[in-house]
């Protein structure tokens, strides 16, 4: 176990985040990090410790994007079990979400009524990737369930105790059946 929080240190270390300080504890899960919301305001994941959560990169100009439907749908459906959406614009794919925070909001609450959290615009692939998303799809990390990003709408499950459950592809629609499964399974309590 101590081996594998090395791991992350010397990843943190390499990528220039999340690096332990001496006598400090290395990254060991999506609450260690703190973003900024879709209003500029810090929220620390660590605020959702205990739920579920629906990690998505999000664009507006996309194929995809109608999924933001179906993840309100999700989010409205199990929000009061435990279960959050965290919704991070990305701006990496053929520039299919150009906006800025406060277009991509009136357009994400106007067109598809969305609710769940939202955040700042960030990179989720590339030399600019943010820590939290070099986190997430660390293959060192995450043997199962890393690797790099393919496009709009990637998804990764989080469970309660802040390890990732499981991750979708784009292609994964919100209301895939499989999705709602594994959703209802990780809201199961313990036991």
């Amino acid at each position: 176990m101590k081996g594998r929080w090395l791991a992350v240190g010397a990843l943190a270390a390499g990528l220039g985040w999340g690096a332990a300080a001496e006598g400090e504890e290395p990254v060991k899960s999506v609450y260690d990090f703190t973003m900024k919301d879709i209003d500029g305001k810090d929220v620390p994941l660590a605020d959702y410790k205990g739920k579920v959560l629906l990690v998505v990169n999000v664009a507006s100009r996309c194929g995809f994007t109608r999924q933001y439907a179906g993840l309100e749908k999700l989010y409205r459906s199990y929000a009061d079990k435990g279960f959050v959406v965290l919704g991070f614009p990305a701006n990496n794919f053929m520039g299919q979400e150009p906006g800025t925070e406060a277009e991509i909001k009136s357009f994400c609450t106007l067109t598809y009524g969305v609710t769940f959290p939202m955040f700042s615009k960030i990179s989720v692939k590339g030399k600019d990737i943010h820590p939290l998303y070099a986190f997430l799809t660390s293959k060192e990390l995450h043997p199962e369930h890393g690797g790099a990003i393919s496009w709009n709408f990637n998804k990764f499950l989080v469970g309660r105790d802040g390890r990732i459950l499981a991750r979708y592809g784009s292609r994964t629609e919100p209301e895939d059946p499989g999705l709602a499964a594994a959703i209802e399974k990780a809201l199961q309590p313990p036991g």
